[in-house]
């Protein structure tokens, strides 16, 4: 299956978007960045909301690490939506 998400992406980068391929290969490039951006946040949230009931004096230090790690992963998401305009031809 990601085989031939790849092949669909790299189809649409060869031929543009003037066809329905681009489109489609645009709209898969953001949906696995927010769906892998969905999945990598929900660990990091669980892990934080255990640490902080596990030591409660560290609270600070683990909210931190756990906002810069989330950020992190939404990155990535704003990557595939730059993937997704470059294919769009926008």
């Amino acid at each position: 299956m990601l085989h031939a998400l790849v092949t669909v992406v790299q189809e649409a980068a060869a031929e543009g978007a003037t066809g329905g391929i681009g489109l489609i290969g645009a709209g898969l490039a953001i949906g696995g960045a927010v769906l892998g951006a969905g999945i990598g946040i929900g660990p990091i949230g669980s892990a934080a909301a255990s640490g902080i009931a596990r030591q409660p004096e560290a609270t600070a230090q683990i909210q931190t690490a756990a906002i810069i790690f989330a950020a992190l992963v939404e990155g990535t998401a704003l990557f595939g939506l730059a993937l997704a305009f470059v294919l769009m031809g926008r």
